[in-house]
């Protein structure tokens, strides 16, 4: 049977191409690791931090794929090449097993220990997402306790410089722990309002969609002007036109990566390290998102 070229060259391009995509996204971009550095101008922004810079990690999910131990180690040496003011780490540290759900493919205190010496001005700073609430949030809080990290699920922390000026940095715990909004709202309100009027304040949360139970008629504290966060992994592939196609996250395309402002304040998403699910990353590389924070 003889099929026109007109059919079958096309046809043959386009499973050449998809075989190269396929190719590239599972063998050579999951092992990329790249460093994006960006400016952000936030609004009456503590003109005492004008500059201060951020290193931001999120889904790590040790032992996905090419997340090894040699990988954490290679990952912590660029941060500190940085030299950044505080390191911020956003959860979605472990990984399970597609097969079998109740193992992880990197232990719980392996992707710690791989996480270790990890320097910054003013300390690292962790909060745990959905993949370590649900299979090893007990492992993991125990293996960064020997960090000297400052673990914030629910927690807040203060950094002073010269002058008595202070930041505030709190850790919002992970969305899945959100149940009734106004009551995770007025959780943190509580843990806040001590300290509010006495610097601007950065959150830290696993995912962005906590973004209308932390601000508007829920807002947690009129300081508040920054959160970071993760989860969205980007979508993990990025096509031509339409941008991502799968994004965890009920906002779709709107956080899926970079800054937003939306709310009243400024929202930072980072598109993470590892893979979650499906194995490959295409136009979305394992980034270390550096980001320097001026007042606008």
């Amino acid at each position: 049977m003889n099929i026109d070229p007109r059919v079958w060259k096309p046809t043959a391009a386009v499973f050449v191409l998809f075989t190269l995509g396929l190719g590239y996204a599972y063998f050579i971009e999951p092992n990329r690791l790249v460093v994006n550095r960006s400016e952000i101008k936030v609004k009456d922004w503590n003109p005492a931090f004008d500059g201060f810079r951020v290193a931001l990690i999120s889904d790590v999910h040790g032992g996905s794929n090419n997340v090894t131990a040699e990988y954490l180690r290679g990952l912590v040496s660029k941060i500190n090449d940085e030299d950044v003011d505080a390191i911020f780490l956003l959860g979605d540290y472990i990984s399970r097993d597609q097969a079998d759900t109740s193992r992880l493919r990197m232990p719980a205190a392996e992707v710690v220990d791989g996480l270790k010496g990890m320097r910054a001005r003013y300390g690292v700073y962790v909060v745990l997402g959905n993949h370590d609430e649900a299979y090893a949030a007990d492992e993991l809080l125990k293996a960064f306790a020997t960090t000297g990290y400052n673990v914030l699920n629910g927690r807040l922390a203060e950094i002073n410089i010269a002058g008595g000026q202070k930041l505030r940095i709190y850790g919002l715990l992970d969305h899945t722990n959100i149940g009734i909004w106004a009551n995770f709202s007025r959780n943190a309100k509580r843990d806040l309002a001590p300290t509010d009027g006495t610097g601007d304040l950065i959150v830290l949360q696993h995912s962005p969609d906590v973004v209308p139970v932390v601000t508007g008629d829920l807002l947690i504290s009129p300081d508040l002007k920054i959160m970071f966060a993760g989860h969205t992994h980007g979508g993990q592939v990025w096509l031509p036109i339409i941008g991502a196609p799968l994004v965890p996250s009920m906002f779709g395309q709107k956080y899926a990566a970079g800054h937003v402002k939306t709310a009243g304040i400024d929202v930072f998403v980072t598109t993470g390290v590892g893979t979650s699910i499906l194995p490959f990353r295409f136009m979305v590389p394992p980034e270390i998102a550096v980001v320097a924070i001026r007042r606008d």
